[in-house]
């Protein structure tokens, strides 16, 4: 008789952790074997809660694995290099969800204060039990439309699919300290949103920012923003 069957899940758990350290590698992001384990960790949350709370119209682990955990783990990277190596930082993640790239970047980088902002209140509320079962003392969540809130001071503002540039920069960029940074996550080139954001005058594309996300062929990029000169 052979030996115990591994539990139900097993092989899939197997192949999703092998898929996850390669992407970290790829990446070049130093990813501890605790770190991995909270995003799995993340993801298996995720799924559960998707079942009620329609998180996200992805079911499938393998592409939630992709197109969730992998396209926010690709921004790490550039962020890290924007803010001051081990410094603590400040940022908000608007229309975060259920907390993407927000619980990405509070898992791999601790030394953030990472602010997650929803005017779903369920998708908040997933944030927020993410902050306890994962241990994240770093991780907020804030149930509001982010236009409402008291400026943040924060050194990045990001957005994942929130609004167009113009909108995100509009009701989100009171929150940006003045040598800080608006960040928007976006797929193809918006040359579009470019062009009316910058006829408004008061933020300025400052770069962009090609992202290669492991398994994932579609285009990524991120679009760096800044007040313009004497809009303080």
């Amino acid at each position: 008789m052979s030996g115990a069957r591994p539990p139900a899940g097993a092989h899939g758990d197997a192949d999703l952790a092998g898929r996850l350290e390669r992407a970290c590698a790829q990446l070049g992001l130093a990813a501890s074997d605790e770190a991995r384990a909270r995003l799995l960790d993340y993801l298996a949350q995720m799924q559960r809660w998707n079942r009620t709370y329609n998180l996200t119209a992805i079911r499938d682990p393998g592409q939630m694995l992709v197109q969730h955990l992998f396209d926010s783990l690709a921004v790490v990277g550039p962020f890290s290099e924007a803010l001051e190596e081990g410094a603590s930082a400040r940022l908000y993640d608007v229309g975060s969800g259920g907390g993407l790239p927000g619980v990405v970047l509070a898992i791999m980088r601790p030394q953030w204060s990472v602010t997650c902002i929803d005017a779903v209140e369920k998708k908040t509320a997933f944030v927020r039990q993410m902050s306890g079962a994962l241990s994240l003392p770093n991780l907020r969540a804030r149930h509001a439309r982010v236009e409402t809130l008291e400026p943040a001071g924060c050194d990045i503002v990001t957005s994942r699919a929130f609004a167009s540039l113009d909108d995100f920069a509009r009701l989100a960029g009171k929150h940006v300290r003045d040598s800080g940074t608006l960040v928007a996550m976006k797929g193809k080139l918006p040359e579009d949103e470019i062009e009316v954001l910058e006829a408004g005058g008061q933020w300025k594309v400052d770069r962009i920012q090609p992202l290669q996300v492991p398994e994932l062929q579609a285009e990524r990029c991120l679009i760096w923003m800044r007040r313009s000169q004497g809009t303080l």
